[in-house]
């Protein structure tokens, strides 16, 4: 009875707590390890399953579990949150761990090669690279603003902005000096995102699956990418699943029978969500700037009882669901009858 049967670890940068237990769900192992002395305690126990909380560097752990023959799993840390009990320290953590592991139909994380982790790294350093700029354009136009020199946002008007710098007569020498020193920042940010755009355009091209889901509309090769490199659709059984997971579903607070729906709940992916929704949000530009044939009888009912944000979200949601059919079975997009191109009604 003393045969481990399940072990729930709490990882941190130096600190890992063990809560093992067996078939019968009796606590069996209590222990705090250092960082280096985690797999040498692993390669000597015979193979077990191994929880961990998904976080940063689970995934490393996860394979190098694999790797010593363990059955490794990562659980979601909001599904692990409700096991946790009165208190909170590392070994509470690792038993809410290890108990969330073992309740039946608990979803996990699947664990991701490090070259998948490598490739997703590009997304996310061009993702970096852009707040970065925007944190300085943003510091830019706010400093300019102090002197009465003022404009507008976006990277588009920054070019102006600092032309506008330049010639003013009334701006200090030392000021200026100081705001040309952020422009030259922004321009070596621009530099290397192109760099990284032109990488990702690369790697789109070199990608069947991600040139095929660009045949759907408002999804554009990052969002194709970003979904490629990040998401693994054999973790969701339908595509509303997998719509719930991005977050674009309501949140519900219902009982009695009666349902109770907010927003959306903003879960799973937070970067492949806005991607979505800007996709969305640019089909729906286009069928009310011009019409177009995009404006499916669909979208035309939606836009005439919706607003046009709501009706983004919902687009969203819907491409979402696509996405993971296509991701899913392979096939082509399919677009469904268009009407005459035509301004709808927005309320």
């Amino acid at each position: 009875m003393n045969e481990l049967s399940r072990i729930g670890v709490d990882t941190s940068k130096s600190w890992f707590a063990l809560h093992g237990v067996n078939r019968a769900g009796e606590v069996v192992l209590r222990k705090n390890l250092r960082r280096g002395q985690l797999l040498a305690l692993f390669r000597d126990l015979p193979p077990v399953e191994v929880a961990l909380e998904a976080c940063g560097g689970s995934h490393h752990w996860g394979r190098e579990l694999r790797a010593l023959g363990h059955e490794a799993r990562l659980i979601p840390p909001q599904y692990v949150k409700p096991y946790v009990k009165r208190g909170k320290n590392d070994r509470i953590d690792a038993a809410a761990i290890c108990e969330a592991a073992g309740r039946p139909g608990m979803h996990g994380v699947p664990i991701k090669s490090r070259q998948q982790q490598a490739d997703a790294l590009v997304l996310k350093l061009r993702d970096t690279l852009v707040e970065q700029r925007t944190q300085l354009i943003n510091a830019l136009r706010g400093h300019a603003a102090e002197f009465g020199l003022v404009a507008g946002k976006g990277t588009g008007k920054v070019a102006a902005l600092r032309a506008a710098i330049a010639a003013a007569p009334d701006v200090p020498d030392i000021a200026k000096e100081m705001l040309a020193l952020l422009g030259a920042q922004i321009d070596q940010l621009d530099e290397k995102i192109a760099a990284l755009g032109a990488k990702l355009a690369a790697m789109h091209k070199a990608t069947p699956l991600s040139r095929l889901l660009t045949t759907a509309p408002g999804i554009g090769p990052i969002t194709a990418l970003t979904a490629v490199l990040t998401v693994e659709p054999a973790a969701f059984d339908t595509g509303r699943h997998f719509a719930a997971w991005i977050g674009l579903t309501p949140k519900q607070h219902s009982t009695g029978g009666k349902p109770r729906l907010g927003g959306i709940s903003r879960a799973g992916n937070e970067r492949l969500r806005t991607l979505l929704v800007n996709g969305a949000t640019a089909v729906i530009d286009a069928v009310l700037r011009r019409g177009s044939q995009l404006a499916t009888p669909w979208l035309l009912k939606l836009l005439a009882r919706k607003p046009k944000k709501l009706a983004a979200v919902a687009l969203a949601n819907k491409n979402a669901r696509i996405l993971w059919a296509m991701m899913t079975t392979g096939e082509a997009y399919r677009r469904p009858a268009s009407v005459a191109p035509v301004a709808p009604v927005v309320s």
